[in-house]
């Protein structure tokens, strides 16, 4: 099981996480429990990055996967805006699996796009970290979470805030608040896509 110091000393990039899951691919089935016990309960942002990602493959593709990954994303980023130490997550969700097959083969695909983002950070926009505004990345990410279960029938808005909330976890895990400004672009395209459903 992975401690907080691995998760400090480790998990500074977006191929790493994606290396640490991928571990967990290697089995028939893969459950939450699995991801949660490989990053360590006190990981809050890897644990949030993952569904992340999730939503963002051809993973979403599964009924009421997103559904799924957005209750999760919601789950853990409520605890971590209100300050907790450890990840509590119900045992519905921890036992529920995914094909460790269609895992690894998700996350094959990201991984050179996950390199190619590693490359281009640095620690940029640091204020974004600090009081008042570090409040502001876990509250929306908890948002982004809540609202993925109501937006199943909207074609790639799930997706899109998949994709805004991986870009928040992001900046926090490479402290570079340029990735937290770019996060408003999939947000500002989810809701051109929920506007233009309804009309």
């Amino acid at each position: 099981m992975a401690t907080s110091a691995d998760t400090d000393d480790e998990l500074r990039s977006l191929t790493a996480v994606l290396d640490r899951a991928m571990r967990e691919a290697d089995r028939d089935q893969v459950a939450v429990g699995n991801i949660v016990d490989a990053f360590g309960r006190a990981s809050f942002v890897p644990l949030i990055l993952v569904p992340a990602l999730a939503v963002v493959t051809p993973l979403s593709g599964i009924p009421a996967f997103s559904s799924f990954c957005g209750i999760t994303i919601f789950l853990i980023a409520s605890q971590w805006f209100v300050g907790r130490d450890h990840v509590w997550l119900p045992q519905w969700i921890m036992r529920r699996h995914v094909s460790g097959k269609r895992l690894a083969d998700a996350l094959e695909t990201m991984r050179p796009w996950a390199a190619r983002l590693d490359r281009f950070t640095r620690e940029r926009l640091r204020f974004l970290f600090h009081r008042p505004f570090r409040f502001v990345p876990p509250l929306a990410c908890a948002l982004f979470g809540l609202m993925m279960p109501f937006l199943e029938l909207v074609p790639f808005s799930s997706s899109l805030l998949g994709a805004a909330v991986a870009l928040l976890s992001f900046s926090m895990l490479t402290r570079d608040g340029l990735f937290a400004l770019i996060a408003t672009l999939p947000v500002v395209a989810a809701v051109w896509a929920i506007v233009s459903f309804l009309l």
